[in-house]
């Protein structure tokens, strides 16, 4: 058996995010175990899935998105919404695996990548490197080292005794450096950190921690490049860390302003009988505003994320003949 231990040196920053993370997850936790709808999981997995993939330069909206969810038709390239597709498949399958697990990787790699590269499920048989335009950012180990170091990396996973909100964080990193695959490490590292995180917490596999990757993508790659320099993960754990906590602290937020906006909500759905369609312009005269922002923020996207009501054109956002409608049932 390996005895294989990641290179690491747990910092005071580690510890206190830790402990401020775990303190938000149990206010989460509470808040939401029993409100969690199936709307507001759907909502989350949709913002993860598009933000994962707009990392990888997918150009797809979560509207666009969404519509691809309910079955519609989206204008987009091909490859783009396989990418979608397939990441549905994947996170829709996460529950049924375990973490250290090598059988369920591949598994998760094949339904990530169908279609998009010939050995999808299977490790990389080349060596590569990540490049950013024409500069060498990192050199992955040779091709005949990624069976061996993904079994250590996984034999480590069922035996480590750190705090799982930093294995989770060390485990990405890992497997960044190892890039097992020809292609799709990245989305692989961002759902197997959740999958890890969703065996410790079950209301972190709904945790849309992608967004804030996606708003910091620059960050990520720089404490990826970090701990690659400093041959540990430190780096990269204190970063991943503080966007989980940024996420939480988001969460939180959304549901308190959740909260304060249900009589507007619940206005506007009074205005809006099932069966109509209205533009935002109509809304806003029903409910005697004037000022469009404020009707954007209080009760148009409060609706929406909430999937109360939906948009008639879900795949153009921003078409003049837009209106929102009721979702029945």
């Amino acid at each position: 058996m390996s005895s294989y231990e990641p290179p690491l040196t747990v910092t005071p920053s580690m510890l206190a995010l830790v402990a401020e993370i775990s303190e938000h997850v149990g206010q989460l936790t509470a808040y939401r175990e029993d409100s969690l709808t199936p709307q507001l999981r759907r909502g989350n997995r949709i913002r993860t899935i598009q933000a994962s993939l707009a990392i990888e330069n997918n150009t797809l909206s979560v509207e666009q998105v969404t519509a691809l969810l309910e079955g519609k038709r989206v204008l987009g390239l091909p490859r783009e919404i396989q990418e979608v597709r397939n990441a549905f498949s994947a996170y829709d399958a996460m529950p049924t695996w375990h973490p250290n697990r090598q059988t369920d990787l591949l598994t998760a790699h094949n339904l990530l990548m169908q279609g998009l590269i010939d050995d999808a499920g299977h490790f990389r048989r080349s060596g590569v490197g990540i490049y950013r335009g024409a500069r060498l950012l990192h050199m992955a180990p040779p091709a005949s080292r990624v069976s061996t170091l993904v079994q250590e990396l996984l034999g480590w996973l069922g035996r480590s005794a750190w705090h799982p909100l930093i294995v989770s964080c060390v485990f990405h990193y890992e497997f960044e450096f190892i890039h097992p695959f020809a292609d799709g490490n990245g989305r692989m590292g961002r759902l197997w950190q959740t999958l890890l995180l969703s065996h410790w917490r079950p209301v972190m596999a709904f945790l849309p921690v992608e967004s804030v990757i996606r708003e910091q993508q620059d960050a990520y790659y720089a404490a990826l490049a970090a701990a690659d320099q400093a041959a540990e993960a430190t780096p990269f754990v204190e970063f991943m860390l503080g966007a989980l906590l940024q996420a939480l602290v988001e969460a939180v937020t959304t549901d308190q302003v959740t909260d304060q906006v249900t009589d507007q909500v619940s206005k506007l759905l009074t205005i809006l009988p099932p069966g109509m369609a209205l533009r935002s312009s109509e809304l806003m005269q029903r409910l005697g505003l004037s000022h469009r922002p404020t009707f954007s923020k209080t009760y148009l996207k409060p609706a929406l994320a909430a999937g109360l009501i939906e948009m008639t054109e879900p795949a153009s956002p921003r078409s003049p003949t837009q209106r929102y409608r009721r979702v029945l049932g």
